[in-house]
This record gives structure tokens, sequence and C-alpha cells, in this order.
């Protein structure tokens, strides 16, 4: 049987290793998908990016509210929530802009019908 209060007591006591793992590669990933978007890149690889960043975003929302659980609220608590949030939105405004870039556009014949 799967023990989740395991998992969460795991999420606090390793605290500082979760964050400072997963704040640079929140950042990183994010970063490279907005790139690959500008450099206009492939949908494919694109949604890779932001399949990766949105992960790791997930991740380190879910890991705030572990703290949350317990009742510790506190600046950093709320900072990466919106770097979470941030990072979550970004990669979905990459994701449309992407995906609206990538559709052909079709140009009516004159005549034809």
């Amino acid at each position: 049987m799967f023990d989740f209060t395991s998992l969460l007591e795991f999420s606090r006591s390793h605290c500082v290793a979760i964050c400072a793992t997963l704040v640079p590669i929140n950042l990183v990933v994010t970063l490279q998908t907005l790139l690959l978007t500008f450099f206009r890149r492939s949908l494919t690889y694109i949604w890779l990016s932001a399949s990766v960043a949105s992960l790791c975003a997930i991740v380190l929302m879910l890991h705030v509210l572990t703290w949350f659980m317990i009742g510790v609220v506190m600046l950093p608590s709320y900072v990466l929530l919106v770097l979470g949030t941030l990072c979550l939105g970004s990669n979905a405004v990459a994701l449309a802009i992407a995906s609206y870039r990538s559709k052909p556009t079709t140009v009516p014949t004159p005549g034809l019908s």
C-alpha cells in the first residue's frame, strides 16, 4: 500500500534540496520553451519542452502545498507558488502561440466553388 504521509514528510524534510533543484530547472526549461517558440522551432520540440517545464512547475507547486497542509505559511511559499504559476502560464502562452503559427492558412481561390 502506498503511504501518502511518508511522501509528504519526505517533501518537507528535504525542502532545501527540492527547491534548490526545481527552481533552476523550472526557470531554464521555461526559458527554453519561450526561446523555441521565438525562433519558430518545430511544434513537437515546443510541446516536449513545455511538458517538462509544466511538470516541474506542478511538482514545485505540490511541494509548496505540502507546507500549506501543515499550516506553514511564509513569504517563500508564496514566491514559489507565484513562480510555478508564472511558469505554467508562460508555457501555456508559448504553446498557444506555436499552435496558432503552425496552422495552415487557406486562401480562397477566386472563381472556384
